[in-house]
């Protein structure tokens, strides 16, 4: 067993370091300072390797703030958790040492399936002092916490749609729901929006959204936070009739919050949030939909006329992510009127 183990662990290596040949130059170019390594290129090693550098990052050696995140996703067996562990700790070994890594710095969690706030509950705070970090994307900074959540507070797979918010975002009034830890936000100021409303149910991720709004020297009434319930907060919205030029809306697959009068599982509930999301856009405006549920049943003949409907498809898919099919991104426009 222990001959398998690291015949797999310098199988692992090796794949990571193509990898890492492969993206340097692209994530020098793109000043991209945290990244996946490796997302399940082996069969027989199902992980997903995510490398978070420090402010400083890119010198050469690497700076003892460098980070890696190991993600393990189920395996259709059982195996025995103390052999798994050692498995996971003999990969996080091979990577860190390969990268110039402590390996007190390798962070490791299990991905499994989750449904309703489980995704959401703080996992450990022993190591918050050590896995909390700063990391650079297109020269702006991000907070993130790499032991505490089963996410990190970046989803690293939104990084080109993020991109295009800033890119689209000048003069314009933003509006980012189910914001998470508000990475969109910060981009849409930084692209030199009016107005950027936050709006998320979690009053620690909106703590933290506005840590890395302020991180990035956005604070203000220009940038609110707004803890509510998405649904409740975008008729309230429609009945003030406020409206706004962009909207982002990357709701989790299922929720079953206690603050929300009901559960929400996007399979079933996109047309109406779409609806709600087009009650309060701007003539003229675009709503950017997002979704990794791979069960999504998108018909967009349910949205009705007016509207001009385009599918981002791997455009919207950063190249060190190797499973095309992370999430669904859309844009939904309405006609000037």
């Amino acid at each position: 067993m222990a001959d398998k183990v690291q015949v797999q662990a310098e199988f692992f290596r090796n794949r990571v370091a193509r990898n890492e040949k492969i993206l340097r130059r692209w994530a020098r170019k793109e000043r991209v300072h945290a990244y996946r390594l490796y997302d399940r290129d082996i069969p027989e090693i199902p992980l997903a390797l995510d490398w978070y550098r420090c402010d400083a990052a890119f010198e050469d050696p690497p700076q003892k703030d460098d980070a890696l995140c190991l993600h393990l996703y189920d395996r259709p067996y059982e195996k025995d958790p103390a052999e798994e562990q050692a498995w996971l700790d003999a990969m996080g070994a091979a990577a860190a040492e390969l990268l110039g890594v402590k390996t007190d710095q390798v962070f490791g969690r299990v991905r499994r399936r989750m449904r309703g706030l489980d995704q959401y509950e703080k996992l450990d705070s022993s190591d918050s002092g050590k896995s909390e970090r700063t990391v650079l994307e297109g020269g702006l900074k991000f907070i993130v916490r790499l032991s505490d959540y089963l996410d990190t507070g970046l989803f690293l797979d939104h990084r080109p749609l993020r991109a295009r918010v800033a890119a689209e975002a000048r003069d314009r009034r933003v509006l980012n729901l189910f914001a998470y830890t508000g990475a969109f936000s910060v981009h849409a100021a930084a692209g030199g929006a009016t107005r950027v409303d936050t709006v998320d149910l979690s009053n620690t991720y909106l703590a933290w959204a506005q840590d890395n709004l302020a991180l990035n020297g956005f604070s203000g009434p220009a940038w609110p936070l707004h803890r509510a319930d998405v649904p409740s907060y975008l008729e309230s919205a429609r009945q003030r009739g406020e409206t706004w030029d962009l909207i982002i809306a990357d709701p989790p697959t299922y929720s079953n919050s206690k603050a929300s009068p009901r559960d929400f599982d996007v399979n079933r509930d996109w047309p109406g949030l779409i609806a709600a999301c087009l009650g309060v856009l701007a003539p003229g405006g675009w709503l950017y939909f997002s979704s990794n549920s791979r069960r999504l049943p998108w018909r967009p003949e349910a949205l009705g006329p007016g509207l001009e409907i385009a599918e981002l498809g791997e455009a919207s898919i950063p190249p060190d992510f190797r499973d095309k099919r992370i999430h669904r991104a859309f844009r939904i426009a309405r006609a000037k009127t």
